[in-house]
């Protein structure tokens, strides 16, 4: 009896060889007909190894237990070879797979990478070209008390921007800054002039509609020095925006009011749309406003204790999401929030 259970058990290793020398050879259908046929003759319940259990009620008592013994382990002889031979089949059909789907003469695929989203990249070229003029980076808080949002920028009580309708107060009486001129007061406190600062930042305010939103991004630029005109301001704006938009852009200055200023002006481009003859954009002007600018009115040195007899400045400011808008031909402020990839991938 023990003898017919170790020929039985050398007949399914002996089979299982036989199979697996053959697995380069013929094709994994084949193979899965031979594992097939194996758990039939071996394993289900009229298989060879289930039958020859029943050789268990003939035997002796005293030989039962060395029996069962025997009849298991061949058990799982049976059970481990057709395992083994499936994963060897499942392993060649993979490879298979892998071969038809994949032609390795085909060049790569280029992984796509992600982009700057079209403000960073406006401010980022806003910034280099303000460098290369001498001006560096100053940064402030977003979150700014009335002194410095409002106060020290010569912005009166009764001022509209200062109501609750206009921006974001705090509890503590704080307030989300409005503007990034709240970055010029700072390094004007912080440095000696002469001066030359980027104060690009967030800025909050209640608003939202195709062109605006109660959150946005301006860069404001600050000059003190001695001896500082109107005509310095004019000609940095002019050379800075026409390395932006090209040598052929045509910008103007409006007479205006702010009071941190002082005479004031609003900067205009011409549209390059229609190039000044008037379309639906520049609402038929001819011009599409930018910013505000201006020299620095003495009210505001005096507040930061420097001597307006001996320093004059000017300042600008401009968004850097109009901008971006004018820049790439974006037609709602709106998509830039939105984190749509459809649209940010147009900017790689």
């Amino acid at each position: 009896m023990f003898d017919k259970i170790e020929k039985l058990s050398q007949k399914i290793e002996n089979e299982a060889k036989e199979a697996l020398s053959q697995i380069k050879e013929i094709s994994t259908s084949k193979l899965k007909d031979k594992a097939e046929e194996f758990k039939t003759k071996y394993l289900i319940k009229k298989g060879e190894v289930t039958q020859i259990m029943t050789l268990l009620k003939d035997a002796a008592a005293e030989e039962r237990p060395r029996l069962g013994q025997a009849i298991n382990k061949l058990k799982d002889v049976a059970t481990h070879t057709y395992e083994k031979l499936l994963s060897a089949i499942n392993e060649k059909a993979q490879t298979e797979e892998l071969t038809q789907s994949i032609d390795i003469s085909l060049p790569g695929q280029k992984t796509k990478l992600g982009s700057l989203h079209p403000v960073t990249l406006m401010q980022q070229e806003m910034v280099k070209i303000l460098s290369k003029m001498g001006f560096t980076i100053y940064e402030g808080p977003e979150i700014e008390t009335e002194w410095f949002n409002f106060t020290a920028l010569n912005i009166p009580p009764e001022h509209p921007s200062r109501e609750m309708q206009d921006s974001f107060f705090e509890e503590s009486g704080k307030v989300l800054r409005t503007h990034t001129s709240g970055i010029q007061i700072h390094s004007m406190l912080n440095e000696k002039p002469p001066l030359r600062i980027i104060a690009p930042g967030s800025v909050f305010r209640h608003d939202y509609d195709a062109t605006h939103t109660p959150m946005f991004h301006q860069i404001e630029c600050l000059v003190v020095d001695e001896n500082i005109t109107f005509s310095d301001l004019k000609g940095v704006i002019d050379y800075f925006l026409k390395e932006i938009y090209g040598e052929t852009l045509k910008t103007r200055f409006r007479p205006s009011f702010f009071p941190f200023t002082e005479p004031s002006a609003e900067m205009d481009l011409q549209c390059f749309v229609c190039q000044g003859k008037g379309c639906s954009l520049c609402k038929g002007t001819g011009w599409i406003e930018i910013g505000g600018c201006g020299m620095v009115d003495p009210a505001v040195f005096e507040a930061v204790n420097i001597d307006p007899e001996k320093y004059t400045g000017f300042a600008f400011g401009m968004g850097l999401d109009r901008m971006a808008m004018l820049k790439y031909g974006i037609n709602d402020l709106r998509l830039t929030f939105e984190g749509d990839i459809r649209f940010l991938s147009q900017f790689e």
